[in-house]
């Protein structure tokens, strides 16, 4: 049986670690990243405490296995996690609603992975939607970024609410898709 809840322990934090590897892009060949999407960033187990002290993360258990996790990241994150500065800083330029992203109260979807076996049977938009419940109440909306040819990825966030706003081209030739989740009608 899937529960889906809050991380809470080191041993979850350890669960999600051990999902992450076996869905990093890195380690996937061309047709396992076309067909299955993947994760770009491989955390610490120190990242995830960091992020952890501001933030849970949502996460799918099945007995004691994490089946699926959503990170949630905060400001706080961008100082804890050095890679994560760029990322924030340029939430100083992208607009959203008239304003840039840095003056809305928000919070990064750190990463979002489902375990191969668990995949096409709903898990995804359950985790998420447990996210929203979750943290509606104090942010206005999720942001994340996508890589283009993530398209599993895409299509999967683009289902339950999220919606392009800015696109990039970073320093190594890979296009970046910045998508919010609004959650105005919700709060």
């Amino acid at each position: 049986m899937i529960t889906i809840t809050t991380s809470s322990t080191i041993k979850e934090l350890e669960g999600i670690l051990e999902l992450q590897k076996q869905n990093l892009k890195q380690d996937l060949t061309p047709e396992q990243i076309k067909a299955q999407g993947f994760v770009t960033v491989s955390h610490s187990l120190d990242d995830l405490e960091k992020m952890h002290r501001y933030e849970p993360n949502i996460i799918a258990k099945n007995g004691d296995l994490i089946a699926a996790y959503v990170l949630g990241m905060t400001r706080q994150s961008k100082n804890d996690i050095p890679r994560l500065m760029e990322m924030y800083e340029s939430f100083d330029h992208i607009l959203y609603q008239g304003k840039p992203v840095s003056d809305h109260r928000y919070i990064v979807v750190g990463q979002v992975c489902v375990g191969y076996e668990y995949r096409g049977k709903g898990l995804f938009d359950q985790c998420y939607n447990a996210y929203k419940d979750y943290f509606k109440g104090k942010y206005d909306f999720a942001i994340t970024e996508i890589a283009s040819i993530n398209l599993r990825s895409m299509n999967a966030h683009q289902r339950v609410g999220f919606e392009v706003i800015y696109t990039y081209t970073d320093h190594s030739s890979v296009e970046w898709n910045v998508v919010v989740w609004d959650w105005g009608d919700f709060n």
